[in-house]
């Protein structure tokens, strides 16, 4: 990735020592770093120290009137390709979603025309309370994006989500967040290109549900019901849709996959607690169900480890019919105005995925032959199928999948429920 220029607010509270590794990281990627210091974050950190690993002068006053003639705040807010914002308190997220203005740092955020990042760092009570999660919200409806908080033991001796994610991790939700901001043009500081704001982004002021992943139905305490969904598409699916500016709720079966940047995250394990989530997910703009949900579950399930009797015998095991969510969902009344299926077939994939869209009452079926390329690979054949015809496209990573089915739905978007643009 070319050189990009990092703003770092470096907010209060002990996690923002960790800010001193990530400007070293992003030093070492080749990246410019310019800091803002908040008052609370001068009782952690040092200006000096961040100067010296920055190489640069580290801003803490708004009303340094030598600074305000040669670097205005206006100036500093959008020189840079990304603000990042390390430790992010529940003071400061609070600010940034009430649209204050109060010192250096929040001015900056309310000035600034470029994307912002944050990650938080807190009590896990205060991380949990609805105040903060009603401001994260807002903030990702206004096109921040927010990571979410490790989870852990914390400074103050409780146990929860709440610490602040490793800088490394940091990194990477950079890196995303910079190969997803387009250049508009090179009308930037010094002749370099800008980034584009949040809200011209494709998916900017959509909210979209995803599931993702398998479901385990349980047989008795220690066996299950699964299949070999991975995950990967789904999840590829969430990040993309993040990085085109949408509010994303990502319902993922039991997967080890890390949750993308920007994307809040419901884990389930059964397929009734995935309907459930679903349900309470609703409205959105668009429900896109990449979720391989197992189709039936044991009719019983023993409280107790099943054990072999020496007969030879095989116990029975019943089943029953798991609810069909796609199909639920698009006879609900608060059906997403599109809503996307996913299909994985062995053989006659587009006759199998004609039929399923004729069956279930949805927008689009994604179909992919797991025969040629089983579940957990890195790459797709698709093809979107729909009443208006077939779209086939070539084999691809999940990620390039991902990212061209999302410029998809963003124009079928804009023509079923077009928003203003600026």
């Amino acid at each position: 990735m070319a050189a990009k220029r990092i703003l770092l607010i470096v907010g209060g509270g002990i996690a923002a020592y960790k800010s001193i590794e990530l400007v070293r990281l992003l030093r070492k990627a080749g990246h410019g770093v310019r800091c803002v210091l908040t008052r609370a974050g001068e009782q952690f950190v040092t200006p000096l120290t961040l100067a010296a690993l920055s190489e640069d002068k580290v801003y803490t006053s708004l009303f340094d009137l030598k600074d305000e003639v040669e670097m205005g705040h206006i100036q500093l807010s959008r020189q840079a390709d990304l603000v990042v914002v390390a430790p992010a308190t529940a003071d400061l997220l609070a600010r940034m979603a009430a649209g204050l203005a109060d010192d250096l740092a929040t001015t900056l955020l309310l000035a600034t025309d470029k994307p912002v990042l944050a990650a938080p760092a807190m009590n896990v009570r205060m991380w949990l309370h609805p105040a903060t999660q009603r401001n994260v919200a807002t903030l990702r409806r206004d096109g921040v994006t927010i990571l979410d908080p490790d989870e852990g033991e914390m400074a103050c001796g409780e146990y929860g989500p709440g610490r602040l994610p490793e800088p490394a991790a940091i990194m990477e939700a950079i890196d995303a967040a910079l190969l997803s901001s387009p250049a508009s043009g090179t009308g930037g500081i010094d002749g370099q290109p800008d980034f584009a704001p949040a809200n011209h982004r494709p998916l900017f002021g959509r909210r979209i549900l995803i599931t993702a992943g398998p479901t385990h139905e349980p047989i008795d305490p220690v066996r299950y019901i699964a299949n070999r969904s991975s995950g990967k598409q789904g999840f590829a699916i969430a990040a993309a849709a993040a990085e085109a500016g949408a509010e994303v709720l990502l319902i993922a079966g039991p997967v080890p996959l890390p949750t993308p940047p920007g994307v809040i995250r419901v884990d389930v394990e059964t397929a009734r607690e995935m309907a459930a989530e679903v349900e309470a997910g609703l409205p959105t703009d668009a429900a896109i169900m990449v979720a391989a949900v197992a189709d039936w579950r044991a009719a019983d399930t023993s409280a107790q480890k099943i054990k072999k009797d020496g007969s030879g015998r095989v116990p029975p095991l019943a089943l029953a019919e798991n609810p069909d969510i796609l199909a639920s969902l698009a006879k609900s009344p608060r059906r997403p105005p599109l809503l996307v299926g996913f299909a994985a077939e062995t053989n006659d994939v587009i006759a199998h995925a004609e039929a399923k869209l004729a069956r279930k009452g949805c927008d689009w079926i994604v179909a992919n032959d797991v025969a040629a390329d089983p579940m957990g690979g890195e790459t797709n054949r698709v093809h979107i199928v729909g009443k208006n015809g077939v779209d086939s496209w070539e084999r691809l990573p999940k990620e390039a999948v991902a990212r061209k089915l999302m410029e998809k739905i963003a124009d079928e978007l804009d023509t079923r429920i077009p928003l203003p643009h600026d």
